[in-house]
């Protein structure tokens, strides 16, 4: 009787993603894990642990894999993400316990460049500039839609972009998000960026073979920058988070892609804008978006841009117009079927929408209704999604700081904390901190103490 066979998470690492590629391929092939192996001059023991996550593959296997399996490349384009892993010579920041969030973002790039905790401190301390975003805002909402064929007839390459390798890189995106979502950026970031400066930036030099295939680069490319924009935030460097959402922004005008250059106007740099304290430009940039784009997008992507109106008006005090808006996002998603809708807007369900509804009525100040959304939105997480699950359950513990509740509240913390402590992102570390703050006035209480001395000893960078 043949073995169950062992139940991988793509997100766990790249190894775990890349046992999952070659697992899928060879299904699709229909060739069981001997049978490739005699095929490639493999074991099938080999076949077997390298699909299990239980191997680093070789080179030599790889490019026999792809030749077999006929995968046009597919899983030679996913093995310079795996030598960043392997051996001894492998980076600190790879063999580094998440547990040890410290150690984890002190050493999220590769030790071997010099001077880099320098430059990332620098880079942090790019400041955030909403004066800019006005205009971008109204450069977006003016400009002439320019065909993606037009803008990729002016580059000059040899060979072209296809289909595979558009596939190769998609699935290669889909990766780092997963591995963002249970990671946290400081441990996921500098791949995305290798990612971008190499293969990336290879694909842009080419042309595309036909205009279809040209317009799913281009938005391709915003999503990598999307990402980029996302870890950046993640990070605390605010201002490189601005210019690479400004990047994608760009990017997704040249796929002449107007759904997603409102939804990254919007729902990216609307949402950054709020983060850094400033709801009034977050506002401006939801609303425009909503001008220049909800006549094109679909119900999903409209549900997504209100949400980030209401989110501003919710910051600002305004609860009648954050009402309003959340009413449209609500009737909007209830409008989504997820066929019609793009893959990038797919995550916006109706439990990721009370996580926002939560966030509206945290900021007006209505703990019962927080809690009542954030019980729905956690429930509904995956538990891969650990940093979301640390963010949302430190703003539970501190709606219930807010209600007074505060046995109920350090006993959720330390649940936050837990799962910050799995991390590397800054986020996880500042909502830790703001239930710290949150649970100020109760310092005297034996509960509250005895919290301030878990963050001390389990997520020491967290501590107040």
């Amino acid at each position: 009787m043949g073995q169950t066979p062992r139940t991988l998470k793509p997100s766990a690492s790249e190894r775990h993603f890349f046992g999952a590629e070659l697992r899928r391929f060879r299904e699709q092939a229909n060739l069981s894990q001997a049978r490739l192996g005699s095929m490639i001059c493999f074991s099938a023991d080999l076949v077997r642990r390298v699909e299990t996550a239980d191997r680093f593959p070789s080179r030599q296997l790889v490019q026999a894999c792809d030749t077999a399996l006929a995968t046009g490349g597919a899983l030679m384009r996913l093995l310079p993400l795996l030598e960043t892993k392997r051996g001894p010579g492998r980076s600190a920041a790879a063999s580094t316990s998440l547990g040890d969030s410290a150690a984890v973002i002190a050493s999220a790039l590769p030790p071997s460049q010099s001077g880099i905790a320098e430059r990332g401190e620098m880079v942090k301390r790019v400041p955030f500039q909403p004066g800019v975003l006005d205009r971008a805002a109204l450069d977006w909402l003016n400009a002439r839609r320019v065909s993606g064929l037009t803008t990729l007839s002016r580059l000059s390459a040899a060979s072209g972009v296809s289909e595979d390798d558009l596939v190769s890189a998609e699935t290669a995106l889909t990766m780092f998000r997963q591995l963002d979502h249970t990671h946290g950026a400081g441990k996921v970031h500098a791949q995305v960026q290798r990612f971008i400066e190499g293969e990336l930036n290879r694909l842009l030099a080419k042309t595309a073979v036909s205009e279809s295939i040209g317009r799913r680069l281009y938005t391709l490319a915003a999503g990598f920058f999307e990402l980029c924009g996302y870890q950046a935030v993640d990070t605390g460097a605010h201002g490189l988070a601005q210019r690479r959402y400004l990047r994608a922004l760009q990017l997704a005008q040249a796929a002449d892609d107007c759904s997603y250059g409102g939804y990254l106007l919007a729902v990216n740099v609307g949402h950054l804008a709020l983060h850094c304290n400033h709801p009034e430009t977050g506002l401006r940039m939801a609303l425009t978006a909503v001008t220049g784009c909800e006549a094109q997008a679909t119900p999903a992507v409209r549900a997504a841009l209100h949400a980030v109106v209401a989110r501003a008006y919710a910051r600002l005090g305004d609860e009648a117009d954050c009402l309003t808006h959340l009413a449209v996002t609500e009737k909007q998603l209830a409008r989504s079927r997820p066929g019609d809708e793009p893959k990038w807007i797919h995550y916006f369900t109706w439990a990721y929408l009370a996580d926002e509804l939560a966030h509206c009525f945290h900021d007006l100040g209505q703990p019962s209704q927080t809690q009542r959304y954030l019980d729905d939105a956690l429930v509904a997480l995956s538990p891969s999604h650990v940093r979301r699950l640390a963010i949302d359950t430190a703003l539970l513990a501190s709606s219930l700081a807010a209600a007074g509740h505060i046995d109920e509240a350090c006993a959720t913390a330390r649940e936050a904390v837990d799962h910050a402590a799995k991390t590397a992102s800054y986020r996880c570390l500042q909502r830790i901190v703001d239930v710290q703050i949150d649970l100020d006035p109760y310092r005297g209480e034996p509960e509250v103490r005895e919290f301030g001395e878990y963050v001390r000893h389990r997520l020491p960078l967290a501590a107040v």
